[in-house]
């Protein structure tokens, strides 16, 4: 029997020297089964290992397609391109908060014993001030944060490396909503997690579909973003998460690991899933967002049975938060200079949304008008693939939504789009350029 890596190999060499096209349809797997005359479980192996070694993509319900750009046959490049517009990262930094944040700053540089203070070494629980200053200030309607459930990290991603190496071993599954934020599917990865794929709709993460998977095969955990998630930007209405708070009740030792990153943008949003289900619930939130990823503060907030847990995997995973970041982002919290960050942002986003909706009228877009991001459905006659490559041409970076897809198999055929790092003034122009390129790559096809 032929090995399947023999089989990889061989469509990976007309790849390259050029028999197959960026752009060719590979045969549905059962035909290229038939055809070479092999399993189809061998025939699926093949195409999971182009997938993963770049040559090929997915794409749901249109079949599997080779990359418009091999990554193995790129030319070398004396320098780094780097896109002039990036829509691709989304952190929200206005022009001038810097004006906000400077007087705080002051403040610590004027105070010796305090700057001294604050280049001891610190524990991941942080100061009593603050652990006091995060739960009075991140608290809401209907949802209360206790200082004696915090723990910091560096920033939000090291929240999330920490607890789900505090939650689950090497093997173990772990749930994600079927299009996730890109790099917890990779920390999992990194951590020897298997990422299984939830379904969601136009409310979020089905919780049947949860309770079905974990009945399949154990889940450890389930990482989910309620509100503004990324990158369809659905905020889970208030008895969907109460539906998934049950759910999470019936299967018992399965943790949600609730992401609420952009969840300030939000005020009206309904309580977090952490106030539905408190003891099956680890509520991670930063302020990468809120000021900026420069000077930032992973925070968790947990269950008391999981405590010691975390907080020995932050320790050994060397993703505690420095003592300046700490103190410092204590003040601003403490003093209301978040706060009115946090305001001009939700008002930026909305302004920044009606911008966007203008410019892309007419076509597929899936948004929330308190987002920084969007969701663009492009027409059939387009791959996603392409069109990332065709505006990329124009030094405009944005992300396929294969960038954010759970199943390595298939992706939608979309792209998401951030408005956080332009001017308001850019949108527009830049969203018009896109429309522009949509239209001259569909013009020529039927």
């Amino acid at each position: 029997m032929e090995d399947f890596r023999a089989i990889a190999q061989q469509i990976a060499d007309d790849i390259l020297t050029g028999r197959l096209v960026a752009g060719d349809r590979l045969p549905p797997q059962r035909i290229f089964a038939h055809r070479r005359g092999i399993a189809p479980s061998t025939a699926s192996r093949v195409y999971d290992d182009l997938r993963r070694r770049g040559l090929v993509v997915g794409e749901t319900g249109r079949g599997t397609f080779v990359r418009a750009v091999p990554p193995s046959n790129r030319p070398a490049l004396s320098e780094p391109q780097i896109a002039q517009f990036n829509l691709d990262t989304n952190y929200p930094v206005l022009a001038d908060q810097h004006l906000l944040l400077s007087a705080g700053l002051r403040q610590m540089a004027l105070n010796p014993e305090l700057l001294q203070r604050s280049l001891r070494e610190v524990s991941v629980r942080g100061t009593v001030t603050l652990r006091d200053s995060v739960a009075h200030a991140m608290s809401g309607s209907g949802h209360m944060l206790t200082a004696s459930s915090l723990l910091f990290t560096g920033n939000g991603k090291q929240a999330i490396a920490a607890t789900l190496s505090a939650l689950a071993s090497t093997g173990d599954r772990v749930g994600f909503e079927a299009l996730t934020y890109p790099l917890a599917k990779a920390i999992a990865t990194k951590l020897g997690l298997a990422a299984v794929p939830i379904a969601m709709d136009a409310q979020g993460l089905i919780p049947e579909a949860l309770e079905a998977a974990h009945r399949a095969s154990p889940l450890r955990a389930v990482y989910v973003q309620p509100t503004l998630h990324n990158p369809l930007g659905v905020t889970m209405p208030s008895r969907r998460r109460q539906e998934l708070a049950k759910t999470l009740l019936r299967m018992n030792d399965v943790i949600a690991v609730e992401d609420s990153v952009y969840g300030f943008l939000d005020d009206m949003a309904p309580p977090p899933l952490s106030t539905f289900a408190p003891e099956h619930t680890i509520f991670l939130d930063s302020l990468s967002k809120r000021v900026g990823p420069g000077l930032t503060l992973g925070i968790i907030s947990a269950p008391e049975r999981h405590i010691e847990a975390l907080s020995n995997a932050i320790v050994t995973g060397a993703w505690g938060a420095g003592g300046f970041a700490m103190e410092i982002c204590s003040r601003w919290l403490a003093d209301g200079t978040i706060a009115a960050l946090e305001a001009d942002k939700r008002r930026e986003a909305i302004d920044r949304q009606t911008l966007a909706q203008k410019a892309l009228s007419g076509f597929r877009v899936r948004a929330n008008r308190h987002a920084y991001h969007l969701y663009l459905e492009l027409p059939d006659k387009l791959r996603a693939d392409e069109f990332v490559q065709a505006v990329a041409a124009r030094g405009i970076a944005i992300t396929p939504a294969s960038a954010f897809s759970v199943s390595a198999s298939h992706a939608p055929n979309a792209v998401r789009i951030g408005l956080a790092n332009l001017r308001s003034h850019e949108i527009q122009p830049l969203l018009t350029n896109i429309v522009n390129v949509i239209a001259e790559s569909t013009s020529g096809r039927n």
